[in-house]
């Protein structure tokens, strides 16, 4: 994890055979095994390579469970660590070479992690019941102990420390976060995992761990596929630095992570709700207010969700704060820094609305550091059929707030039933979602075939001829027409007279009911 050259170069140390006094060398066998290790310890925990690197390094079947895989890696490492000790190798110092150090101090952190990992996932249980303030990590002055006995520096021992915290707690919001087994989530988990750490975990200790902020995430997807859910997990999972002094970190990962939805705001309120505003600054302007930028902590995150229907105006002032790192509120000319990480998402095709001229090529640039696409529904139940039970569990846990094996077969069973599995689930785990509350509710559902009707705008218009809508739903079915054509809610608006929030709610209202037209 630790640039081993840089940390030593400076300090004197020398081969076995002279200049501060006898230094050790490794064995083959042991750099051949430390080796192994590092490279097991530090490969994405999602890749197939990472389960392929476990097996081999404990010498098991691929059968073997991968609790019982990794009690006969830690039992090896152990062993190894007592062997070393003894041989006179029981610090990272007392190595005469920047490559055995780095191998040795690669075994160390691997052993001092997995000492503590039920310490670091209770931390993480405990920060998320406590909030916003920072759990106390008792354990923390023996983790790094431990680090310091074996020759790390002060320092290095205490970001060891949080970058164990930093990958406990990716591997728990990604791995428990985001529900499945099928090869494509497996894909996108390990998408997620690189976008926190890069391809190369041991460049990112070295030179990239406090500045992330520059790389930029565009998360992409159907409607309804998580891609909310990705943005926490990655949110959650930044960089934290350890507090020695407090015995917390200087953060709580609740607060590190800010959602916004854009399409929630009407234009006039959208860039006081990203930049802040000063009092006076416009009419109801009665008092300061700090937006998502200004409140986002050193190493936060922020989630700018439905990004492709912000207006270009917008979009300029977005490129300015990630291009520069600094904005102005509204009615200041005062710079403020932005320290945090974007994280922006869309269901809409960006190169169509490039194309539109809705949606700056520099823009998209600027913000694509990482292009990460959330799977559909349909082809994660194609993939592997022990995702769809697995997804009903969870739906009902969710709903029930505790296991519910008994519910969960009963809505198996009746959307087996209808609409069926071949169905293709057009609203993805949103819309299974909802389908298990409508099934818990009423017994059945019927799924939204209708909304695959090969001429939806005739049929509203026929229902509009014949004399056969609300008010309210003959406004939706014009806005959601509108919206068809033109592809924004700000074109609805313009075109129906509305302000863009009002336009959105009928949109949605319209789609909603677009089944239910008689």
């Amino acid at each position: 994890m630790l640039d081993a050259h840089a940390k030593y170069a400076n300090k004197g140390c020398v081969c076995h055979d002279g200049g501060m006094g006898m230094k050790k060398q490794l064995k083959a066998e042991d750099r051949e095994f430390l080796s192994r290790v590092r490279q097991a310890a530090f490969a994405n925990p999602f890749s197939r390579d990472r389960d392929a690197l476990d097996y081999a390094l404990a010498g098991v079947e691929r059968t073997t469970p991968a609790s019982e895989c990794l009690k006969r890696v830690l039992a090896l490492v152990s062993a190894r660590l007592a062997r070393l000790g003894r041989d006179g190798v029981g610090r990272v110092d007392a190595l005469g070479s920047d490559e055995d150090r780095e191998l040795y101090e690669a075994l160390v952190l691997f052993d001092v992690f997995h000492c503590h990992a039920d310490a670091l996932d209770g931390l993480i249980q405990a920060q998320l019941r406590s909030g916003d303030q920072p759990a106390p990590a008792p354990f923390a002055r023996s983790a790094i102990g431990m680090l310091a006995d074996r020759g790390l520096p002060e320092e290095e021992a205490i970001r060891s420390f949080s970058m164990f915290y930093q990958m406990r707690r990716a591997y728990y919001f990604i791995g428990a976060g985001l529900v499945g087994c099928s090869d494509c989530m497996r894909e996108f988990r390990r998408r997620l995992w690189d976008n926190l750490f890069t391809r190369d975990i041991l460049r990112y200790e070295r030179c990239l761990w406090d500045r992330m902020e520059d790389f930029s995430t565009l998360l992409l997807g159907e409607t309804g596929t998580g891609k909310g859910a990705a943005a926490m997990a990655l949110g959650r999972s930044g960089y934290i630095p350890f507090d020695a002094k407090a015995g917390a970190f200087a953060e709580s990962f609740t607060r590190n992570f800010t959602a916004i939805n854009l399409m929630q705001f009407s234009e006039n309120l959208i860039e006081s709700e990203l930049f802040g505003h000063r009092k006076g600054a416009f009419t109801g302007a009665v008092d300061h207010h700090e937006g998502v930028f200004a409140r986002c902590r050193p190493h936060g995150a922020i989630f700018l969700d439905e990004i492709g229907e912000v207006s270009i105006p917008v979009q300029i002032k977005l490129l300015q704060v990630l291009q520069e790192r600094t904005f102005s509120p509204v009615g200041s000319h005062e710079r403020l820094r932005f320290r945090g990480r974007v994280i922006a998402a869309t269901n809409r095709s960006l190169s169509d609305l490039r194309r539109g001229g809705r949606f700056r090529a520099d823009f998209y640039y600027r913000l694509c550091s990482d292009v990460i696409t959330a799977p559909p529904l349909r082809q994660r139940l194609s993939e592997d059929e022990k995702e769809w039970p697995m997804l009903l569990e969870n739906a009902v846990r969710r709903l029930a707030g505790r296991e519910a094996p008994g519910l969960a077969a009963d809505a198996e069973r009746a959307l087996r039933e209808q609409p069926g599995m071949n169905y293709g689930w057009p609203g993805n785990v949103r819309e299974l979602e909802q389908a298990v509350r409508r099934v818990l509710l009423t017994g059945a559902y019927e799924g939204q075939a209708a909304l695959e009707a090969p001429d939806p705008e005739e049929s509203f218009l026929d229902a509009v001829r014949g004399g056969r809508m609300t008010a309210d739903a003959l406004l939706a079915g014009y806005c959601l027409m509108l919206h068809r054509r033109h592809g924004t809610y700000e074109a609805v608006a313009n075109a129906a007279g509305l302000d863009r929030r009002t336009a959105r709610k009928y949109v949605v209202y319209g789609r909603d009911n677009a089944a239910r037209v008689p």
